[in-house]
C-alpha cells in the first residue's frame, strides 16, 4: 500500500473519530420535564397496593397515599374473559380491569421447527413474563379514585361475545354516583386495536377526569438479545423526535418524591406514540395525531415492573353530557409492509421508524424496500439477496470500473516507480514529488482504488442491519440446509457437514468458532481466489497480511447470519468477474492458477 492510500485511510478514520467525538461532546439538547408534581394516575404494584392519584393536581383533593378499593386476591383469576380471534391474533380480554392481557401471534412460531409453539406477546399478571395493556381514567378536581375505573375494576359486557375484525365488544361500569363508563374495543385483521373510552355524567355537577392507556411489563423479557446494534426496550415518538431507551435507562431515572418511583414525563403535542419494542415484536399506545398527551415511562423497583403511559389531557364533563376519546393500540409483529400501511393510510406518524434501521438508515430503508420487492417477484429470500447483490454491484460498476482501470495503470507504472525509488534513495521528499509528477503525467489517481472499498463498508453494515433486524428474514429459508437466513449456517466441518452422526457444537459455545459451515468456507475461498487475480505483494509484511486475511474473515463471519455470508460470497464472485474482465480489456491477462502455484511454492520454500 503506497503513502497516498495510507494517508487516505488515516484521514477517513480520523473523520469518523471526529464525528463520534462531536456527538458525545455536543449531544442534542433534551428537554427535562419537571417531575416535582405528578401528572398521571399511578397504577398499583399489586391488586391491593396503594394508587397515587394525579390528573388536575392543582384542584385535586386526593393525595398519593389514597388506597384503592379492596378487591379479593383471586378476583383476577375468577373474572370472565372475552376471546380475541383474528387472522393474525389469538387471545382474550379479562373483565378484571378490562385488560388486554393474553395475545398470541398465529403466523409466527417460537422456534423454526415443526410443532413449535406460536409466539406469545401478552401474558396475564401473575404469570412468567407478565405483559399487558390497561386503560382507565385519572380523577381530578373533587373526583376521587374510587369514582373512576382503574386496573382492578370489574367490568360487565354490554355488547359482543368475542372480539373479531367484524365484531367489536363493549364494556360498561357504573360508579354508583351518576357516572357511567363505557369502553368499546375493536380490532382490524392485522395488529391494531381501537379503544374508545367514554363517560356519561348523569349527576348534577361537572366532573374533571383524564383518560389514559398503559403498557405494563413485569421484568425484562427472557429472550432479550442485548446486542449493541439492536434496540430493545422503550420507544417514544413525539413530533419530529424519536427516543429509544434501554431497560437499564428506565431503571436509572431519578426517583421523584411524589411518585416514589423512577419516572420520565415528556409532553407530546401531536403525532406521538409510546410503547415497548422487542427484536421482532412491538406494542405501542397511539393517541390521535392531533391529540396532546403526557408520554410517561416509569419503573417500579419493588415489583421490577416497566410501564409506558399515554395520559391524555384532563377534560370537563358537564351534567347530562357524554364525553369520549379514542386511541389505538398496536400489538403484534413488526412487519414492514403492515407498519408502512399504518403510517401511510392509518396516519401513524413515522411508524416505519419503529423498525431499527440504524445509522445508515438512508441506505438501509431503500435497500430493504428493494429486497422486499425482489422477494415478492422471486418468492425466495435467499435468491432475492443474490439478486440484490447483483443490483448493488451494477449500480457501483461505473465507479468500480474507474477504480480497476486506475489500479491497472498503477501496475503498468510499477517499473517506473521502482526506478524512482532507486534514484531517490532515502530522500522521501524527492520521491514523493516525483511520484506525484508521474501520477499527474499519466493521469492516475492512486486513491481511486480505495473508494469502492469505502463504499462497500456502509452497504455491508446496512445489509447486515436489514438481515439481522427485519422480521421478513426471520426463519426465511433459501435451499437445502439453509432454512433460516437470519441465523448462522447450521452445517459444520466438525461432523463433515452431517455425514457423521454427532451434532455440531451449539452456536453459543466456544467451539462454535471453529465449527465452520459450508457458506463461511465458501466465503474464505472466494476472498482467497479474488486475491489471486494479482501477484502477491513484494513487501513481506503485506504479503503475510494478504495471505491470512481470507481465512481470518472466514472465522469472523462464520457465526454471522447466513444471509449476510451469502451476500458476501456473491459480492466476491461478482467482483472477481468484474476485475478479470476489466484487466483483460486493458491488456493484462490475470494468471490465477500461476499465482496460486507461486504462493504454494513460496510457502514450501520457506518451510524448508
Amino acid at each position: 500500500m503506497n503513502d497516498q492510500n495510507k494517508n487516505l485511510i488515516l484521514a477517513s478514520l480520523l473523520s469518523i473519530l471526529v464525528l463520534v467525538a462531536w456527538s458525545y461532546l455536543f449531544p442534542q439538547p433534551e428537554t427535562q420535564p419537571d417531575l416535582s408534581l405528578p401528572t398521571t394516575t399511578e397504577l398499583a404494584d399489586g391488586p391491593n397496593a396503594t394508587i397515587p392519584v394525579a390528573g388536575d393536581v392543582a384542584s385535586s383533593t386526593a393525595s398519593p397515599t389514597d388506597t384503592a378499593t379492596a378487591v379479593a386476591p383471586d378476583a383476577m383469576a375468577q373474572a370472565a374473559r372475552i376471546s380475541i380471534e383474528t387472522p393474525e391474533l389469538l387471545g382474550s380480554i379479562s373483565l378484571y380491569g378490562g385488560r388486554i392481557d393474553e395475545l398470541h401471534l398465529k403466523s409466527y412460531r417460537e422456534e423454526n421447527v415443526e410443532g413449535s409453539d406460536i409466539v406469545t406477546l401478552f401474558t396475564p399478571e401473575g404469570g412468567t413474563d407478565a405483559y399487558y395493556a390497561l386503560y382507565g381514567w385519572a380523577p381530578a378536581g373533587d373526583l376521587g379514585h374510587e369514582n373512576v375505573p382503574g386496573p382492578q375494576t370489574i367490568w360487565e359486557v354490554e355488547s359482543g361475545t368475542n372480539l373479531t375484525p367484524t365484531t367489536p365488544v363493549g364494556l360498561i361500569w357504573d360508579n354508583g354516583s351518576g357516572l357511567t363508563f363505557r369502553r368499546e374495543i375493536a380490532v382490524d385483521d392485522k395488529y391494531m386495536f381501537i379503544v374508545t373510552q367514554s363517560v356519561e355524567n348523569a349527576s348534577t355537577a361537572s366532573v374533571r377526569l383524564a383518560p389514559y392507556g398503559v403498557l405494563r411489563r413485569h421484568g425484562e423479557p427472557e429472550n432479550l438479545k442485548g446486542f449493541f446494534i439492536l434496540h430493545e426496550g422503550a420507544i417514544r415518538q413525539d413530533g419530529e423526535e424519536m427516543s429509544e431507551l434501554d431497560y437499564k435507562d428506565l431503571r436509572k431515572f431519578d426517583p421523584d418524591t411524589a411518585w416514589g418511583n423512577a419516572a420520565k414525563v415528556t409532553p407530546a403535542e401531536q403525532n406521538g406514540w409510546i410503547g415497548f419494542t422487542d427484536h421482532y415484536w412491538m406494542t405501542t399506545l397511539i393517541p390521535a395525531s392531533d391529540q396532546s398527551f403526557d408520554a410517561i415511562f416509569k419503573y417500579y423497583e419493588g415489583s421490577d415492573t416497566y410501564t409506558a403511559w399515554a395520559q391524555l389531557d384532563t377534560i370537563e364533563v358537564a351534567p347530562g353530557t357524554t364525553s369520549s376519546t379514542q386511541t389505538q393500540l398496536f400489538a403484534g409483529a413488526k412487519e414492514w409492509e403492515t407498519i408502512r400501511e399504518y403510517e401511510n393510510n392509518g396516519g401513524v406518524y413515522r411508524f416505519i421508524d419503529s423498525i431499527d434501521w440504524g445509522w445508515f438508515f438512508f441506505l438501509t430503508k431503500p435497500m430493504f424496500a428493494l429486497l422486499h420487492w425482489l422477494n415478492g417477484v422471486i418468492g425466495n429470500m435467499g435468491w432475492s439477496i443474490i439478486a440484490l447483490t447483483v443490483v448493488v454491484k451494477a449500480a457501483l460498476l461505473p465507479l468500480a470500473y474507474k477504480s480497476y482501470v486506475s489500479m491497472a495503470k498503477m501496475k503498468e507504472l510499477q517499473p517506473e516507480m521502482e526506478e524512482l525509488k532507486k534514484r531517490a534513495g532515502d530522500d522521501k521528499q524527492m520521491l514523493q514529488k516525483e511520484m506525484m509528477a508521474l501520477y499527474k503525467k499519466e493521469k492516475v489517481n492512486p486513491a481511486s482504488g480505495c473508494l469502492p472499498i469505502f463504499l462497500q463498508i456502509p452497504i455491508f453494515f446496512s445489509l447486515y442491519k436489514v438481515i439481522f433486524v427485519t422480521l421478513e428474514l426471520r426463519h426465511a429459508p433459501w435451499l437445502g440446509w439453509i432454512q433460516d437466513l437470519s441465523s448462522p449456517d447450521p452445517s459444520s466441518i466438525l461432523n463433515l457437514f452431517g455425514l457423521l452422526s454427532f451434532a455440531p457444537p451449539d452456536q453459543g459455545s466456544f467451539l462454535a468458532i471453529v465449527s465452520l459451515g459450508i457458506l463461511p468456507i465458501l466465503l474464505g475461498i472466494s476472498m482467497w481466489l479474488q486475491q489471486k487475480l494479482n501477484p502477491a505483494p513484494t513487501d513481506a509484511t503485506q504479503q503475510m497480511i494478504f495471505a491470512w486475511m481470507p481465512w481470518v474473515f472466514m472465522f469472523m463471519l462464520g457465526q454471522f447470519a447466513s444471509g449476510l455470508v451469502l451476500y458476501w460470497i456473491t459480492s466476491n464472485t461478482l467482483t472477481f468477474m468484474q476485475q478479470y474482465v476489466i484487466m483483460r480489456r486493458h491488456g493484462h491477462k490475470p494468471d490465477v492458477f500461476a499465482n496460486i502455484k507461486k504462493g504454494f511454492r513460496k510457502k514450501s520454500k520457506g518451510d524448508e
